[in-house]
């Protein structure tokens, strides 16, 4: 109770000018509930990123919020504070070749899943951001609509997927340069798909997806 204390303090302090209403610590009474949740479901390159982490029960923070909420600043400070407060967190990537042959939904999923078996305790609950998942385990769970905007396990795990993600594409961005990964995290932006378009594909791209409009030819 006393590091709870001393961690809520922390963040207060940290973000004592940023307001945000605060989340549930989690939905049910179990008393190691898993939140699992991925990023990079969209993008045309790179993995799909998934992190389960639970926390304890009685946890506090006034600030730890969907990832898609926060600035990187923010995110990447909120990711120390979990890391040093969670019972246990997993961060999995899944690579675009396994996404290309299973389909990003079942990747996604494989993720979430391969993530919670790595975590060193093991939960006897699980909930999940969005409305699909496949039993784990014979483990309880639940899946939540926007979960990551109203559970605490779920914000962490979100906020874990982000920033892990986030700083692979910056690795593999020093690689391949010219399509901006540093930037656009393998994002389906106007820029990106530009630099397909003219370079080519790597092999960190998505072949399964679509990654030029129509009207143009891409030869994989």
């Amino acid at each position: 109770m006393q590091k709870l204390k001393k961690g809520c303090v922390k963040i207060l302090t940290l973000f004592k000018k940023h307001h945000l209403l605060i989340l549930k610590t989690q939905f049910s009474s179990f008393n190691l509930e898993c939140g699992t949740d991925e990023a990079g479901r969209g993008c045309l390159a790179g993995p799909v990123t998934a992190a389960a982490v639970i926390l304890p029960q009685e946890y506090c923070n006034s600030v730890l919020n969907d990832s898609k909420q926060l600035s990187e600043k923010k995110r990447n400070t909120l990711r120390s504070i979990i890391e040093d407060d969670a019972i246990s967190f997993a961060v999995v990537h899944i690579p675009e070749n396994e996404i290309d042959a299973i389909n990003i939904l079942n990747a996604s999923i494989k993720a979430m899943h391969v993530s919670i078996s790595q975590l060193k305790v093991a939960p006897n609950f699980i909930i999940v951001d969005g409305n699909k998942f496949k039993p784990y385990e014979g483990i309880l769970h639940r899946t939540i609509i926007k979960g990551d905007s109203k559970y605490l396990n779920i914000a962490a795990a979100s906020i874990l997927a982000k920033t892990y993600r986030d700083a692979y594409m910056e690795k593999i961005h020093k690689e391949y340069p010219m399509y901006n990964w540093k930037q656009n995290k393998g994002y389906p932006t106007k820029e990106h798909r530009a630099a397909i378009e003219k370079y080519g594909i790597t092999k960190y791209h998505r072949k399964s997806f679509r990654l030029l409009p129509e009207q143009y030819r891409l030869d994989l």
